[in-house]
């Protein structure tokens, strides 16, 4: 399964009351891959507020980004959890609506061994035949997944991906002992540029609802050997790719990309809680940022 260079995690738009807002789903979704050039969409992950998603508003979320897309794009489902049990149901669904993969978090909260990870992992991916990409974020789950355990699971044939939210030397050695075909992605924007120089394939990007087309072109760049381009481009967009998560104080994720889709005319409505909806003072330094 080829995912592309440019992933986006999608944030999932709400209306007044904090419904599901379907109309602004399927603007975004025209929006990410016609004018920010996303390959695939990674729908329901952190940035969609899964924790705040219920079971019966992802089947329909999925069923309905895999129709928008009309094939456009690749569409990743959001199914991981802290509980293997509730993660294979979750992927069992997301199977049915026709997804080109699934996207499968680090279980949180539960603070799991090495083993404990190796195996909920193995037995989700060994419940479908479903592409899986891990997501390794220790800022939120606590516990980071060790080199040795991802390229344990990398054997697992459907297994096909990583995306690293940990340090450029995990990605190196990742990247260094990795099997053939086993890709691993940046899960920080404004890492995208260096885990690419040591041998990384592309970035799941939350960014990329405001500058994707800057950060298409400038993986493209690098790719072709234009390095030089390829870091103008990553320093033009550096101050976003930070910004949307401290300005200069951090601010908890989706809540100033959503406002920023907002101030750009692309409205995906507020958070849920217990997330709350960026304040003036942000949405004003958030505004001078994107001038």
């Amino acid at each position: 399964m080829e995912f592309g260079r440019l992933i986006t995690a999608m944030v999932t738009p709400f209306d007044a009351d904090g419904a599901i807002d379907w109309d602004a789903t399927g603007r975004l979704v025209d929006y990410l891959i016609e004018e920010q050039q996303s390959d695939s969409l990674v729908v329901s992950g952190t940035t969609g507020e899964s924790p705040t998603v219920t079971d019966e508003e992802k089947a329909a979320l999925f069923k309905f980004v895999v129709e928008r897309a009309r094939g456009r794009s690749k569409v990743i489902a959001g199914t991981g959890s802290n509980d293997t049990a509730h993660s294979i149901h979750l992927t069992q669904i997301a199977g049915q609506s026709g997804v080109d993969g699934i996207l499968l978090v680090v279980p949180y909260y539960s603070r799991p061994s090495q083993e404990g990870i190796y195996r909920h992992f193995k037995a989700i991916a060994e419940s479908t035949q479903l592409p899986v990409m891990l997501y390794n974020v220790p800022s939120r789950t606590v516990v980071s997944m060790s080199v040795e355990t991802t390229l344990r699971l990398a054997a697992i044939p459907n297994i096909i991906a990583t995306k690293e939210c940990a340090s450029t030397d995990q990605v190196t050695a990742l990247v260094a002992g990795a099997p053939e075909g086993f890709r691993v992605y940046s899960g920080d924007d404004s890492a995208a540029l260096p885990v690419l120089a040591v041998g990384g394939y592309g970035l799941v990007s939350v960014a990329s609802h405001i500058v994707g087309s800057d950060l298409k072109r400038m993986i493209t760049a690098y790719v072709d050997g234009n390095v030089a381009e390829a870091a103008r481009l990553h320093g033009k967009c550096f101050p976003i790719l930070k910004g949307l998560f401290e300005l200069p104080y951090p601010v908890p994720n989706p809540v100033l990309v959503k406002a920023a889709l907002a101030l750009r005319g692309v409205p995906v409505g507020g958070v849920r809680l217990p997330l709350v909806e960026a304040s003036a003072e942000e949405t004003a330094l958030l505004e001078q940022l994107l001038m």
